[in-house]
């Protein structure tokens, strides 16, 4: 049986976190970035999801106060549909109300409605839209939130 892992991103793994990156994203991130964030930002906080000691999954959440963000969250496509996304999702809640957070958002594409969905599950409900926010094709953004505290 394959052992599914949930843990903190360290530097090492962002080799193969650009792999999730680029199977994901139509303008991904560079590896700069992540590594920006795991040593200079001090609200951020990455994790990965490894299946059989390799990485499918990660997600990045910031924190500041009591509201998180969740800056990203990507299942390499061949693993998606197999609940993955929702126990990383579920972990990095549990870890945002072990820290206190009251509320947490996050952006999602209006035309991603498998991930609102999902989203839904866990209580965040539609708080507004923000318009071309995606710079390759300039999609709007449903903004959903939840209170957690």
């Amino acid at each position: 049986m394959a052992e599914l892992v949930i843990r903190k991103m360290e530097l090492h793994d962002i080799e193969q976190v650009m792999e999730v990156e680029v199977a994901t994203f139509t303008s991904p991130w560079p590896s700069s970035i992540f590594y920006q964030e795991i040593k200079e930002n001090e609200h951020a906080h990455y994790i990965v999801v490894e299946l059989d000691e390799i990485i499918i999954g990660y997600a990045g959440i910031w924190i500041v106060y009591d509201d998180a963000q969740i800056t990203n969250i990507a299942i390499t496509p061949k693993y998606r549909g197999q609940n993955f996304g929702q126990k990383l999702f579920q972990y990095i809640m549990q870890q945002a109300i072990k820290m206190g957070v009251a509320r947490l958002s996050l952006e999602v594409r209006k035309s991603n409605v498998i991930a609102q969905k999902m989203y839904r599950k866990f209580g965040l409900i539609p708080g507004g839209i923000r318009k071309n926010y995606y710079a390759d094709d300039q999609e709007d953004a449903l903004v959903m939130w939840v209170n957690l505290l």
